[in-house]
């Protein structure tokens, strides 16, 4: 047992440290409890110390995930665990977690310590940066999406249509929900159809609907997708895939606002705004006859083209802590963050299939990845090195994720800053401002032949 003096010596210590700490008996009860601890919790020495530690802390990983008693089952220490308490004034704060085993002189077990980390902090600001660049569900600071986060209010706020496109998996159908969302047509249905998953005949049927007896097995009268976006939006996903014949009906509807469902020779009327997108190159389909000029001018009175990630790499950092904050939510877990040798990896690869590719990564990680950080063990096999990793720094900032992308990408350029620039999807004023504000430290060599 520790000795009064010693024990004295013990708390002087723990009070020094700026994180909370405590340390708790084999019969699970509160031994020591720091200065900052109190701070924390709001709840003081006196009344922690003696107390079961699951009375004092509330904390959401108590009662099925306790990392003490994870430690003690397997001898080892839990480093970066995140999880939630509830302070004195019933306040949820968000904490990150380190645990080990306490051992006497002897090397007999005695208890535990645990150390947490107030990071209600870290959290205002990861929401601040998230209110100034997101829109709904897009994610990004990249020059080319502010610039769309700038007109995006105002396409919203007409009743023009709208042609998006971009590679698959660069969010199209969340830039026409945004518009949507953003919309007086708000109240309405949003309805989306996939031009190229259903053949001529089905993809008339659901567009248009049809009249009861129109075809075998039309029992009933149907609405089609029109009728039911009636008042609000449609989207016409890949709508570069739909044939000639399906061009003209649709150039029709786009024209005269009107629909005949299948079987009826009346045509009705309907209040919706048209939204399209495609992965494909429609100017180029127009110019091969394959796309029909009227209907391609009729769908792009107003043109947004999405960047693919690799145009915007410095939205990397930002997605991956946005994506892991999502399947945090969806699958109840409370996963830090991604190492330093993750991020790397990340920013280094091409990504054709864009962010939904990067989403992907990161759930694969997750069905790997238990708690703590995510490490590049966590990753699909392609990602993991063949030599040993570098120095893990554990979760890393959305700022040391930039200023270590920023530093990798001069490096591999050779300190050439205008290459990097470049790669960086940034200008090389903006490229010099970062390495300044950061303290990044250039290459000696600047990639022209000459040194420093």
């Amino acid at each position: 047992m520790i000795k009064d003096k010693e024990k004295q010596q013990w708390d002087v210590i723990l009070d020094s440290v700026n994180e909370g700490v405590f340390t708790i008996g084999l019969d699970w009860r509160i031994s020591s409890f720091n200065r900052a601890a109190e701070r924390i919790t709001g709840i003081a020495r006196k009344d922690a110390v003696g107390k079961a530690c699951c009375d004092v802390f509330h904390a959401s990983i108590c009662e099925n995930a306790c990392a003490l008693r994870q430690t003690f089952n397997t001898g080892r220490p839990v480093v970066n665990a995140t999880a939630h308490i509830v302070s004195n004034q019933g306040h949820r704060i968000p904490i990150r977690i380190s645990t080990a085993i306490l051992k006497d002189r002897e090397g007999k077990v005695i208890g535990g310590v645990e150390s947490f980390q107030d990071l209600s902090q870290v959290e205002q600001l990861q929401k601040a940066l998230e209110s100034r660049y997101t829109f709904e569900d897009i994610v990004g600071r990249s020059s080319a999406m502010m610039q769309l986060f700038k007109i995006l209010p105002q396409i919203a706020e007409s009743n023009s249509t709208v042609l998006i496109e971009g590679p698959s998996g660069t969010g199209k159908e969340l830039f026409a929900r945004a518009i949507h969302n953003l919309s007086p047509r708000r109240e309405g249905k949003f309805v989306v159809v996939n031009c190229a998953a259903l053949p001529d005949t089905l993809l008339e049927s659901e567009l248009f609907g049809h009249k009861a007896g129109a075809f075998t097995d039309a029992r009933k009268d149907k609405a089609g997708r029109f009728e039911l976006a009636d008042g609000g939006t449609i989207l016409l996903d890949e709508i570069g895939d739909i044939s000639p014949a399906m061009q003209m009906r649709l150039l029709r509807v786009l024209q005269e606002r009107t629909i005949e469902p299948l079987g009826s020779v009346q045509p009705k009327p309907v209040d919706i705004r048209v939204l399209a997108a495609t992965n494909k190159d429609l100017v180029q389909l127009v110019h091969s006859g394959q796309f029909r000029q009227d209907l391609y001018y009729r769908i792009r009175v107003v043109h947004m083209v999405l960047p693919n990630l690799k145009q915007r790499r410095e939205d990397i950092p930002m997605l991956i802590d946005h994506i892991v904050r999502k399947f945090n939510r969806l699958q109840g877990k409370d996963i830090a963050g991604v190492s330093a040798e993750v991020v790397a990896r990340l920013m280094a690869h091409e990504f054709p299939g864009n962010v939904r590719e990067l989403e992907n990564i990161i759930e694969q990680a997750f069905v790997l990845c238990r708690a703590g950080i995510i490490e590049l063990r966590h990753l699909p096999s392609e990602f993991r090195p063949e030599a040993p990793a570098a120095e893990s720094f554990g979760p890393m900032s959305l700022r040391r994720m930039e200023k270590h992308y920023i530093a990798e990408t001069l490096r591999y350029h050779a300190g050439n800053r205008r290459k990097a620039a470049r790669d960086l999807g940034i200008d090389a004023a903006t490229l010099y401002r970062k390495i300044k504000t950061l303290h990044i430290e250039v290459p000696e060599a600047d990639g022209r032949g000459k040194r420093r």
